[in-house]
Parts: C-alpha cells; structure tokens; sequence
C-alpha cells in the first residue's frame, strides 16, 4: 500500500475512513486481546506504530488488552550475564536463577518499554503481571523444565477493573501458584487463556510471517480464513508444523472457549492491528468456530 501524500489524495483518505467506520461500530465496548511478539517488539519504528494503533483502538471505544512475552531479551540477558540456556522441546529450562532473569525482564524491561510507548500518547497504559492480584495462577508444566508454567486458572477481576476505568492493560507472561511460587509462561497461551476469562470479541497475534499457508514453502498459498476443525486437521496431518504449531494451537484455544476469533497477522507490516480489524479485506489468518465459516 503506497501511503505517500502525492498517491494517498484527500478522496483516498475519506475512503478509508468511511471503510473503517462499520468496524469500529462493530467492535465498540468490546474487548481485544493483542499478543505482541516478533519484530514488533524490537523494531523500534514497529513498536511506536503498535503503541499508535493500540491508542486509536481505545479512543473508538475498543477495550484492547497487550499481552507479551520475551524470550529473545530473556536469552539476550542470560547470554551477557554467562548464563548458559538448556532446552527441552523446545523450551527454556527454568532453574530459580533463570526465572530470576525472566522476571526482570519480562516485569522489569519489557513490560515498561511497552507501557511507556502507549503512553506517549496519554496516561492510558497500567502494566501488571500475571502473578498480579491472582490474575494467572499455575503450577509447573514438567518437572523436567522447572518453573515453567501451565496455566490453571485465570482470574480477570483486575483486568476488567482497569478496562473499567479506560485503561489499557499490558500483561507479562508469569504466573504464580497458591504458594507464591513464580512460573515463566508461553505467552501465546497467556493470550488465549486470559482471552477466553474476558469473553473477548476477538484476539490477534503479531508474528513474523504473514499468517497460515495451505503449504509451508509456497507464500502464494496463503489461508485467509479457516474453522477451527480445518486447521486443527492441518496441524494432525503434518501441513502445520514447527514453530506455527504453537500459534496455531493458541487459536484453535481461544476460538473453542468462545473468543469470537482468532488472527494471525504479520507484525512487520505497518499499522498491521488495524488493517486486519478496520479494512474489507483484512490481512492475516483468520481462525473462526465451525459453525461461522463463511
């Protein structure tokens, strides 16, 4: 899309506007859950049009909850700190002084780069952690792991609250159980479980990659939009695989414990967040329960 002043007239702009407005009716009072990951989060000029976008969601009346990880700045950490990483799966393994690092940056870095972004553009912004007020609780994923976390409950009384009073939460991925014991989270699944506890309308994930393909290699066989049970059959038959698994997963979470649907959308593109809610055509992978294929 060529946006320059010369190509994008005063007509064009009108357009655009009166495209979005449907949408923003649509989605006014609702509440959306935006996992932020991906180049989004390190891309500074990305960063500062994610928090633009966030901030124009909240002034048409959209309750946008930020929800995000860290793992790059987390590993990024351990590294300058001579902290050697162990996986398993995949996944980090988590002993005391690893989660000790993870908290740091996920509550102490990340989190605040965030919420200062947003609130560049107003005193909108509150940033908490899962452990915060009850909101995640969790116990250990596998033993082999440490404290890595699978998520138990989710308690959204202190995000509905803050909602409540127009602000916009930006939540870390750490949980805690009944004994006060932290737990490093996927963020991913933060994003649909506390999707889910808030009846969101719809939940959008910014990745790297421009959503799901019928084939992994062929970018032409882009899917624009699937049920739930079709993409489940693409994960069970192999088409999905590697690191889309997760993501995947993540959607077919939220869309089965009612969220109205879930995207995959590229978060290198400028202003991704409101090309896939406010245009005709949106942009992403969108994942609906069967029964609202169209």
């Amino acid at each position: 899309m060529n946006t320059s002043e010369e190509n994008f007239s005063p007509e064009r702009r009108a357009a655009v506007l009166v495209e979005t407005l449907p949408y923003i009716q649509h989605f006014a009072g609702e509440t959306v859950v935006v996992k932020l990951g991906g180049n989004a989060m390190v891309d500074d000029e990305l960063a500062s049009q994610f928090a633009q976008d966030i901030v124009l969601m909240q002034s048409v009346g959209i309750k946008p909850v930020v929800v995000h990880g860290g793992a790059p700045q987390i590993g990024s950490m351990l590294d300058r700190l001579g902290m050697e990483s162990e996986f398993v799966d995949g996944l980090r393994v988590t002993d005391s002084d690893t989660l000790d690092v993870a908290r740091m940056v996920l509550v102490g870095k990340v989190n605040r780069d965030i919420v200062s972004s947003i609130n560049i553009h107003g005193p909108l912004a509150v940033g908490i952690s899962g452990e915060d007020a009850g909101l995640i609780t969790a116990t250990s994923r596998h033993e082999d792991l440490g404290f890595v976390g699978e998520i138990q409950a989710v308690n959204p009384t202190i995000i509905n609250g803050l909602l409540k009073e127009g602000h916009i939460p930006v939540v870390s991925s750490i949980g805690a159980d009944d004994e006060g014991q932290a737990y490093n989270i996927n963020a991913d699944t933060v994003a649909s479980s506390l999707a889910a506890a808030l009846e969101a309308k719809r939940i959008l994930y910014l990745t790297d990659i421009e959503g799901l393909r019928a084939d992994m290699e062929d970018p032409e066989s882009h899917i624009s939009e699937i049920t739930s049970s079709d993409l489940q059959n693409l994960i069970d038959n192999g088409t999905i695989s590697g690191g889309m698994i997760p993501k995947a997963q993540a959607c077919l979470e939220a869309v089965q414990a009612g969220v109205g649907s879930a995207h995959m959308v590229d978060g290198r593109i400028s202003h991704v967040i409101l090309l896939e809610l406010f245009t005709d055509s949106g942009i992403g992978t969108m994942v609906l329960p069967d029964q609202e294929k169209k």
